[in-house]
């Protein structure tokens, strides 16, 4: 009894240690001692509940899932339990069980407002989301909004051909009411039309993220207009510099050359196959970058170390170059602007957050919606579709933005074949390149995102052996140090965002190689100051509310 009692305090004492290091931010600490607590008395729920919240932060949210659930198991009527659940699912855009869990925080606590709140929030997004999918075209109708837009004739003639899909949504409209009324009655009825009347005007004027709206295919520059300006059909190297220049001061591009730089992007995107070599000639010089994650000025400043992007000074930035930062449009359209510049000076992985339900969630849509238009919205979403998965550097550097496979085998020649030209499937190679994640022990285990899967140094080494090739380049991480280096070498994490989100204090990080070694040389660097505009300034609402 008395060894009980003795291990029961103990491990109060690491929950108490265990908080501290979440409240300095050092989340991965906080993990370990929350660990420890539970190894001394695995049946107290707040561990299970603390050690959730810290995974989120991590975003390791399947980890964060199963631990909420574990603490739910053993008190069923702990409503934190539901509440970090609920967060991690939110945050994975599983809206619907979401809404499930706030539903029982909302039981277990009837008069707390902050939980009728959120469960308000919740219930708007999961009505949303089922009018989407409601008026949702069907892959083999689905007309490109890239396909609709001649940056050379706007200001032309306005896109009137919405006008048939926007009467058919009117229809649909209708019928979803008149389903409503049938099984739930008229009361339940008129707030759905209510709902579907806002969406709908909502999408009516924006032109549903299908079609341009008028506003976007009247785009004259005005002579008023100062700032950067593309003479034809060339980006030169001095607009992108006046580009630049102009992002700094937190001005804006004109529409028109935004619609030029996506839609050129597009077009060389399309060209390449899923699987990109790159060859790097005797004595020159290549840099790998990671994840930018919308650090506009932290992106500008691995410029000014390394330099800008040219023939000579070649860069291949590894996916998510958006979501979370808010400055994501200034960095898409620069590294956009290069790759127009020209197309060798610059090569663009996707990351898992070059998708739909990522950038609904953690701020690029509503940043573009902001900045820009809605037909932008579609617009990346389409080119997003576009980036290649993954690039190999003269036959010996395997670079991909997630990692590597739940099955053994698989072939430089797999990947170069995947349709990728598709939202990002759950499951399968397409998902696992965008999603995995390394691990320290042998073998394969479940993901602690919960999405992709972990692999041990085996399947890296075998991999490697079996395309013949030396090094897994990847990121996806964010690193105390900007890198790591795993899996006896043959790994590593590059992350290019330091201070990411303006809290986790980690610094960033580069990789340059030189033919014909090819060996790495991991240069770090820490933060900028940027102007006073919080990350996840444009995110979905209700994801702020935890933030």
């Amino acid at each position: 009894m008395e060894t009980q009692n003795s291990s029961i305090a103990r491990a109060e004492e690491l929950k108490l240690q265990a908080n501290e290091a979440f409240k300095a931010h050092k989340y991965a600490q906080a993990i370990d001692l929350y660990s420890q607590a539970i190894e001394l008395n695995g049946e107290n729920a707040v561990y299970w509940a603390n050690r959730a919240l810290a995974h989120s932060k991590l975003e390791e949210y399947g980890s964060a899932i199963q631990d909420a659930s574990k603490a739910i198991e053993i008190d069923p009527r702990y409503s934190k339990g539901y509440y970090r659940r609920g967060a991690a699912y939110l945050a994975m855009g599983k809206f619907k069980e979401a809404l499930k869990d706030f539903q029982q925080v909302k039981k277990l606590c009837p008069n707390d407002p902050d939980a009728s709140k959120k469960l308000k929030e919740c219930e708007k997004a999961v009505m949303k989301l089922k009018f989407e999918e409601a008026i949702a075209v069907p892959q083999s109708e689905r007309r490109f909004v890239a396909d609709s837009i001649d940056y050379h004739s706007i200001g032309t003639v306005p896109n009137s051909s919405s006008l048939p899909t926007q009467a058919a949504v009117a229809s649909v409209a209708v019928a979803i009411v008149a389903a409503v009324v049938v099984l739930v009655g008229t009361a339940a009825a008129a707030v759905v039309l209510m709902l579907v009347v806002c969406l709908g005007a909502y999408w009516w004027g924006y032109g549903g993220g299908l079609f341009s709206r008028s506003s976007d295919v009247d785009l004259d520059v005005e002579p008023q207009y100062s700032g950067a300006r593309i003479e034809g059909d060339v980006v030169t190297l001095d607009f992108v510099k006046k580009m630049i220049e102009d992002f700094k001061n937190q001005k804006c591009l004109h529409k028109r050359y935004a619609f030029q730089i996506v839609l050129q992007t597009r077009e060389m995107l399309r060209a390449l196959p899923s699987l990109v070599d790159i060859d790097v000639p005797h004595g020159k010089h290549f840099t790998v970058c990671g994840d930018v994650h919308g650090q506009f000025y932290d992106l500008l400043n691995i410029f000014e170390l390394n330099g800008l992007p040219s023939e000579e000074n070649p860069y291949l930035f590894n996916g998510d170059f958006v979501d979370r930062g808010s400055f994501s449009v200034e960095v898409i359209l620069t590294l956009f602007a290069f790759k127009c510049m020209s197309p060798s000076a610059i090569y663009l992985a996707r990351g898992n957050h070059e998708s739909k339900s990522m950038n609904k969630i953690y701020g690029f849509e509503g940043e573009v919606r902001s900045k820009l238009s809605e037909t932008f919205v579609e617009l990346f979403a389409e080119v997003f579709c576009c980036l290649p998965l993954a690039h190999v550097i003269n036959e010996k550097v395997f670079v991909v933005h997630g990692g590597l496979f739940s099955v053994d085998g698989v072939k430089l020649a797999d990947i170069r074949s995947i349709d990728r030209f598709c939202e990002p499937p759950e499951e399968g190679l397409m998902c696992e390149l965008l999603w995995s994640d390394p691990q320290p022990l042998p073998g394969r285990g479940p993901s602690k995102r919960g999405v992709g899967l972990s692999f041990g140094g085996d399947v890296t080494k075998k991999f490697l052996q079996e395309n013949n090739l030396d090094l897994v380049v990847r990121s996806h991480e964010v690193k105390d140090e900007g890198y790591e280096i795993e899996h006896d070498g043959k790994l590593i994490t590059v992350f290019s965002a330091p201070n990411y989100c303006d809290q986790m204090g980690n610094k960033g990080a580069f990789i340059q190689f030189e033919a014909p070694e090819m060996k790495p040389n991991i240069v770090t660097f820490s933060a900028v100051p940027h102007p006073d505009v919080k990350p996840m300034a444009y995110a979905n609402n209700f994801l702020r509310m935890f933030s």
